[in-house]
């Protein structure tokens, strides 16, 4: 028997942390990490596991005591605490294997930190391998998959390893891949264009476990792309409407699609029966040259302007993504993004400056050219470029934190939201005036017993901060009343709204600092160069 010690890295604060939120609903994470849940229910059933996820609690002697073997599951961004937690299981002589997309991206680098073992790519066909070279304490290296799996050998995670009251929400992957290629992207090196995906019932299997576990409220769909096979997405949606709603829709539920999404009303419909109700959209540029250039043809094949347009007015709220620092950017290209969200009145917008990850074409392209340049990657919100741009990145950088600041200043954000919500239609429980309705109207589009007490305290928070103490609360109220007025069954959404943007404000603030430093940087380089 193993007694092994799974241990998932620090996460630098990121756009996606909610820090604000969930100190506020009393949790310690957004998400577990659904990775290395699932690496340990892989592992054979006779080894003990221990889960420790940095980002909840320290590790402590006792579970480096505990431990004969380590295994560390990170991404790119947690770089720097994967790599303080490798020499400190080094030193304590411990066994060491490390994978996920970190690892996978570059493995030769874990092996030089320390590692005993690296597996490079998916821990469903690696683990009979790397198993193997435990046990026969074979030579350190890298352990690669070298085929994809089929999604349906991939075991239950084991959420029985976790405290769910430590986190928001959970997550649920029913497919890896994405067929579309764009150049950037790294999801197509990890996980190809070919989409893998479970059958429903596999995952509903997982849902009613999660279920069983007690969580109640946000489920993730962790899939690249959750309509990269339109098909299998529909035939999913099919069995989890009943399912959520025999159960008393005890979940609602947040996913990534891409942008030709707006063309299949249908599958919108079925999205928000499902109680679907955030989809993370990578928008990166309404400039089409820019998105000609990354390759992001579904982007080009209908106007991005009236395909967020009918994806936020049917139902579902778009959090978009952009990305400034591409070639054949112009310059003001921080202010056309900003045009463009405010034509279009999504809510939530991530907004990054560009990185060439790891085995991506952009990499490539960007090695052969000799554009690349030293710096850590991962975090293209709050990190800097690790290449040579095609125009000064002092004025991207510029751009990128005064697009920021604009687009979340509040009085902006608020009035946009309201924008959005005046133009989506009701929830079913209250619309009786569906044109062309695909299926029966559930009882409620979101359960009002569903962290009922986190809700509560939140909205008290917000009534707080924006009713009484913001410069802005006379927009506030006038504001609520209009959302009572026109739209009342989106009142819950317009709320949800404006709390995460106000966590998004906070969070604007470090982007601010990173830039400040960035820009002093780049300046005195300026000088330097000019000078003879």
């Amino acid at each position: 028997m193993q007694n092994v010690l799974l241990l998932y890295p620090v996460t630098p604060r990121s756009f996606w942390s909610f820090y604000d939120l969930m100190q506020v609903a009393g949790k310690k994470a957004l998400l577990p990490p659904l990775g290395l849940l699932t690496v340990a229910a892989l592992l054979p059933a006779s080894w003990n596991p221990r889960f420790v996820d940095c980002n909840v609690r320290p590790i402590t002697d006792a579970d480096w005591d505990f431990a004969e073997l380590v295994m560390i599951s990170a991404m790119l961004v947690q770089h720097d605490h994967t790599l303080e937690l490798v020499a400190e299981a080094k030193r304590r002589g411990k066994t060491i294997v490390a994978g996920g997309p970190y690892p996978t991206s570059m493995p030769e680098e874990l092996l030089a930190a320390g590692c005993d073992y690296v597996v490079s790519g998916e821990a469903e066909n690696a683990m009979v391998a790397l198993l193997a070279a435990i046990e026969n304490k074979a030579p350190r290296g890298v352990i690669s998959a070298e085929q994809r799996p089929e999604l349906a050998i991939s075991p239950i995670p084991r959420f029985d390893l976790i405290n769910i009251a430590d986190y928001d929400a959970m997550p649920v992957q029913t497919s890896r891949g994405c067929p579309f290629e764009c150049e950037f992207c790294d999801i197509i090196s990890l996980f190809g264009r070919k989409q893998r995906y479970k059958e429903p019932d596999q995952t509903l299997t997982e849902l009613e476990a999660i279920y069983q576990r007690g969580h109640r409220g946000m489920v993730f769909f962790s899939d690249d792309n959750f309509i990269g096979a339109p098909e299998r997405a529909r035939a999913l949606l099919r069995k989890l409407v009943p399912w959520n709603k025999e159960r008393g829709e005890p979940f609602w539920f947040i996913t990534q699609a891409s942008i030709n999404l707006g063309q299949d009303h249908e599958l919108i419909d079925l999205m928000t029966e499902a109680n679907i109700g955030y989809v993370f959209i990578g928008i990166e540029s309404p400039d089409t040259d820019v998105l000609s250039s990354m390759h992001k043809q579904q982007n080009l094949r209908h106007p991005l302007l009236d395909s967020i347009r009918t994806i936020q007015e049917n139902g579902l709220t778009v959090i978009g993504s952009f990305i400034l620092g591409f070639d054949n950017e112009k310059s003001g290209a921080g202010e056309r993004i900003q045009s463009f969200v405010e034509a279009a009145n999504i809510p939530l917008v991530m907004l990054n400056v560009l990185q060439a990850l790891p085995k991506t074409a952009l990499w490539d392209r960007l090695k052969q050219e000799g554009r690349l340049q030293e710096g850590a990657v991962g975090d293209m919100a709050t990190g800097g470029m690790n290449f040579l741009p095609s125009r000064p990145a002092l004025d991207i950088v510029t751009e990128h934190v005064a697009a920021y600041e604009r687009l979340y200043e509040r009085s902006c954000f608020m009035a946009r939201t309201l924008r959005y919500i005046e133009a989506m239609r009701p929830t079913r429980a209250s619309s009786h005036t569906e044109k062309t309705p695909a299926h029966p109207y559930p009882k409620k589009a979101r359960p009002w017993h569903t962290g009922i007490i986190e809700e509560l305290r939140q909205i008290r928070h917000l009534f707080g901060r924006l009713g009484l103490l913001s410069r802005h609360r006379m927009q506030f109220w006038r504001q609520l009343i209009t959302v009572f007025r026109c739209n009342p069954s989106r009142a819950f959404r317009y709320f949800s709204l404006l709390g995460v943007a106000d966590d998004i404000r906070s969070f604007v603030g470090i982007v601010r600092e990173r830039s400040n430093r960035e820009l002093q940087e780049l300046a005195h380089a300026q000088t330097r160069h000019k000078q003879p």
